[in-house]
């Protein structure tokens, strides 16, 4: 996305209008007080939340019966996306438990879910492709089985998680396999692909190839898919978008719930310890092969993070938040105890953790957590698990920053330039306005004035009548731009509207839809 600010941009009387009313200040020390808002209700055991990269307006929601709902301009459809419930077993820890979107699902509709197959109980990995007549619906005879049967020895553990990777490749957490105690040790075993991080490529070979970088290729006692070991039950991972890290909360025995940590730059071939260890307690080397480390040995990869029995029994992984709407928060990762409905964030640098923080009473929280969820914009959501469950989005208690006046106008592609604001205008804070659906690499004229009077000009109409200031930008390849601009100077309102050069549209120009943008004091 196309981002510019104050000093960098090409910009005529914006410039000095803005520093004007609001002085760059830096971020605030305090955190921005949090709240939930309901999104979509009456679900059925929701456990995962996805979007596909580039679309803003949908939230796709697994319910682990054997649907997928979605979510559509803050509206749940009523047909699913997807239904696969006479393909599942469930319920428990079976049932549809994981989806991903290909990182180019807008071009190619492949989706992937995972699941446990009806019958034999397997973990089985297939893919989808979405409706050649309808966005909102995935064609159910396009399945293509790409992993599996995994042979699941017990009903629980059956992991369920599907990540794309930076790198593009579909990486897939399974559990152990169930029981208590991995009776077998599959966890430590290379002969399985229980008890791991597995990492595929979809892209090159039907079903799918292995990666010549995966760390095991090459080690006949370990199965190439194999990424990492010494997973118990990998529930819910992650990868941060802005770093690549992963961070995979893993479910523990009865002891210790854990979260494990990947840097972007590993290659693989980690050994999270399970089940010679519970986090970071010795557990049992009972029925592991020969050669498997002993506790406490240096090769085993401790968690950055573990609790015990007093705070919760369950770990989900979350996200680290990474959206625009609240700024102080960038950086900071989000999980949770499905068992005791407890929240809690904190950040890390790789090496020490910071802010650590319990945010399930500032959220007003009650109910077992079986998933968060990460919107195009970086927004994070949370699952409420139950047979009527429902999704809630992670906001600022503080008011928005803009007001959408509407009075867009259609452009040549068909649609309207969408204009929106991101951010928290007080004092040490920023926001951005945001265009999309522009023509590729359009200029872009940003007019911003302090009185709204609509008036009509190049077939539309224009807000912020008269014009103080104005800035000369540029659109990206996929007709975005990002202009952020400093909170405080207030109170007071702006109004902004972008106007596009677009010979397809009316009068060669196309307008965005008008916002009032409130500044704190």
């Amino acid at each position: 996305m196309q981002q510019h600010t104050l000093p960098s941009v090409h910009a005529s009387r914006t410039l000095g209008l803005l520093l004007a009313l609001a002085p760059i200040c830096g971020e605030v020390s305090a955190q921005t007080p949090l709240r939930t808002i309901p999104i979509a209700s009456g679900l059925s055991r929701p456990v995962d939340i996805q979007t596909p990269r580039g679309d803003r307006h949908r939230l796709f929601i697994v319910e682990q019966t054997g649907t997928i709902r979605v979510v559509k301009n803050g509206v749940l459809l009523v047909a699913p996306f997807l239904n696969i419930t006479s393909s599942i077993a469930c319920c428990g820890e079976r049932g549809l438990l994981g989806l991903a979107f290909h990182p180019k699902f807008a071009s190619n509709g492949y989706l992937f879910v995972n699941y446990t197959a009806s019958g034999s109980g397997a973990t089985m990995i297939d893919r989808y492709t979405v409706s050649a007549t309808n966005p909102d619906v995935a064609d159910p005879s396009s399945r293509k089985p790409v992993l599996g049967p995994i042979t699941q020895p017990f009903s629980n553990h059956n992991g369920g998680c599907l990540r794309f990777g930076p790198d593009g490749y579909l990486y897939i957490g399974t559990g152990d396999g169930g029981s208590a105690g991995d009776p077998n040790c599959n966890a430590q075993r290379g002969d399985v692909l229980l008890g791991k991080m597995l990492r595929i490529d979809v892209d090159t070979v039907a079903p799918y190839a292995v990666p010549s970088t995966n760390p095991f290729v090459g080690n006949s006692a370990v199965l190439d898919e194999i990424w990492a070991v010494g997973l118990r039950n990998p529930w819910r991972f992650s990868f941060d978008r802005e770093t690549g890290d992963l961070y995979i909360g893993d479910v523990g025995q009865n002891a210790l719930e854990e979260l494990d940590f990947q840097p972007a730059t590993s290659r693989g071939g980690e050994n999270y310890g399970w089940k010679i260890m519970e986090g970071t307690n010795c557990y049992s080397t009972s029925a592991c092969p020969t050669g498997t480390p002993a506790c406490n040995d240096p090769r085993l990869i401790k968690p950055i993070h573990q609790y015990g029995r007093t705070e919760g029994a369950s770990i989900t992984g979350g996200y680290v938040y990474r959206g625009c709407a609240i700024p102080d928060l960038k950086g900071t990762y989000f999980f949770a105890d499905y068992v005791r409905g407890r929240i809690w964030s904190f950040r890390y640098n790789g090496t020490t953790m910071s802010e650590f923080k319990e945010r399930t009473s500032e959220l007003s929280w009650s109910g077992p957590i079986s998933a968060f969820g990460e919107d195009d914009c970086g927004e994070l959501y949370v699952c409420n698990y139950s047979t009527s469950g429902s999704v809630h989005k992670i906001v600022a208690s503080a008011p928005a920053p803009a007001v959408d006046l509407g009075y867009g106008k259609v452009g040549g592609n068909g649609l309207v330039p969408e204009f929106s604001a991101c951010g928290l205008l007080g004092s040490g804070s920023s926001a951005q306005l945001r265009l999309f659906d522009a023509p590729p690499q359009a200029l872009v004229l940003l007019w911003v004035g302090n009185a709204s009077n609509p008036t009509p000009l190049f077939g539309g109409t224009v807000v912020p009548v008269p014009v103080l200031g104005e800035a000369l930008l540029v659109a990206d390849s996929e007709g975005r731009v990002v202009f952020t601009i400093p909170g405080g100077g207030g109170p007071q309102s702006l109004f902004a509207q972008y106007l596009i050069l677009d010979p397809g549209a009316t009068s060669g120009i196309g307008i965005s839809n008008a916002l009032r943008v409130d500044l704190a004091q």
